[in-house]
């Protein structure tokens, strides 16, 4: 019998709890072991309950996700985190993911996608929405003015040119916001295969998460 995966939510809304709570509630293979309704909560609970995945919102009181975030990550890579968002904060979003998030979901996608993305979250997959990494990656490359965004696709274009021609069309279909099973199929490649690719790749590239491959291919394009 599989082992159950371990859920923390941690939101300030009463409501969204509820909802992420049935969702969660109706796959037998995960299991919700608490609720914070503010980061410094958060990370009281998850150091207390050690959770697989946190379900982490950025706008609390007291601590917001970007501070609880870092503070859990200072105890190391686990938990997963996985930051909720309405994506009305570019910035903080960037944020997170520096800080060592895992990725982020949008709060009002189906139920099945939440489910999914725990899942993969637990199996220590980055978690990126496809419908709107163009927005993220858009708004990290275009915080910068032309002269130094020219500097930065160049900068760019050397490190990629570290990869072989495998590893460069992993980090394409990365920068797609496509999952680890989603490259498999577009690149005939096994799941564990890609896995390896991709920490490859972040080891190869200096980049922490999915998100900073991303930005370095679409630097490189700019």
């Amino acid at each position: 019998m599989a082992e159950l995966i371990r859920v923390l939510i941690a939101d300030d809304d009463p409501l969204v709890r509820v909802g992420l709570s049935m969702v969660l509630g109706a796959d037998p293979d995960l299991q919700l072991v608490g609720e914070a309704g503010d980061g410094a909560q958060a990370v009281e609970a998850a150091r207390r309950l050690h959770p697989d995945v946190v379900l982490m919102d950025i706008r609390m009181p007291r601590m917001d996700g970007l501070a609880a975030t870092a503070e859990l990550r200072r105890d190391g890579p686990r938990p997963a985190i996985v930051v909720l968002t309405t994506f009305d904060t570019d910035e903080h979003l960037l944020g997170a993911l520096r800080l060592g998030a895992n990725g982020f979901l949008l709060k009002d996608i189906a139920p099945t996608e939440i489910l999914s993305a725990v899942r993969r979250a637990a199996a220590g997959e980055s978690i990126l929405a496809p419908a709107v990494v163009p927005r993220l990656i858009g708004y990290a490359v275009g915080r910068f003015a032309e002269g130094e965004r020219d500097s930065r696709a160049t900068r760019a274009g050397t490190v990629l040119d570290r990869l072989t021609e495998r590893e460069r069309e992993v980090a394409d279909a990365v920068a797609k916001g496509r999952s680890n099973a989603e490259i498999g199929v577009e690149l005939h490649m096994s799941v564990p295969t890609v896995k390896a690719y991709v920490s490859r790749l972040l080891d190869k590239l200096g980049c922490a998460n999915r998100v900073q491959v991303a930005i370095l291919v679409h630097e490189a394009s700019a």
